[in-house]
């Protein structure tokens, strides 16, 4: 095996997409779900719990994109402006650069006179990037991608609210709250074992927290249609 072809075996290089794709599947199901519930609980009909429950699935999926993309691109101007005040400080006072650099590498393990020889040489070959990645902490890997997380948030979304969708419109009104109750366990657990699979983690801890927290979302929502519901 090649060190490239190793490298891109580590799953924290997928940890960008995967957050925002898990992120989005896990609201849509519990979003959508949750609405459907809520709604059903104070309905006699289940036209407004079609009609609420595509509402939400359509305004979720744009909310969640636009959502994942003003937050990331506000992480990437923030980067942004710190490497650029970082190149200012270089040109400004490059000695007291190199002793803090020198002091990162020291404190990571290497003795004085060894870090400094390494900062020295880090320096010399590219400045700007060596503060960027071992004092500002911006790589590559976690360097962030507003568009890709916000369409992989709203397709995620999409698919994920599209679920708890299709068992409303095939169960039955008078079951319709147990079948939600039900199909969404089914559907976070399975989003919990993907998620896991993918990322390298342990399968029980994802399941177990994807399906406690989503329980109670859908629960709490339950109730809110029960306490103010009138039928519709």
């Amino acid at each position: 095996m090649s060190e490239s072809d190793y490298l891109e075996n580590h799953y924290i290089h997928k940890s960008n997409w995967l957050r925002a794709a898990v992120l989005g599947a896990n609201d849509g199901i519990l979003s959508t779900a949750s609405i459907a519930i809520g709604v059903a609980s104070a309905s006699s009909t289940v036209a407004p719990v079609i009609l609420a429950t595509v509402a939400g699935l359509v305004a979720g999926a744009l909310s969640m994109a636009a959502g994942e993309y003003v937050s990331v691109s506000s992480q990437t101007d923030v980067e942004k402006a710190d490497i650029e005040r970082e190149r200012l400080e270089l040109e400004e006072m490059p000695e007291l650069e190199l002793k803090m650099l020198a002091k990162i590498y020291e404190n990571r393990g290497l003795k004085k006179e060894t870090a400094l020889i390494v900062a020295k040489e880090l320096t010399e070959f590219d400045a700007l990037g060596t503060h960027v990645r071992d004092e500002l902490g911006i790589n590559d890997i976690n360097e962030a991608n507003s568009l890709q997380a916000a369409f992989s948030s709203g397709i995620a979304f999409t698919i994920g609210g599209a679920l708890p969708l299709i068992v409303v419109m095939l169960m039955p009104l008078h079951n319709l709250v147990y079948s939600l109750y039900g199909f969404s366990i089914v559907f976070l657990i399975v989003l919990g074992i993907i998620s896991a699979k993918t990322g390298g983690s342990s399968v029980s801890k994802a399941v177990l927290r994807i399906t406690f927290w989503g329980t109670i979302a859908m629960g709490l929502t339950s109730l809110i249609g029960y306490f103010f519901g009138v039928n519709v």
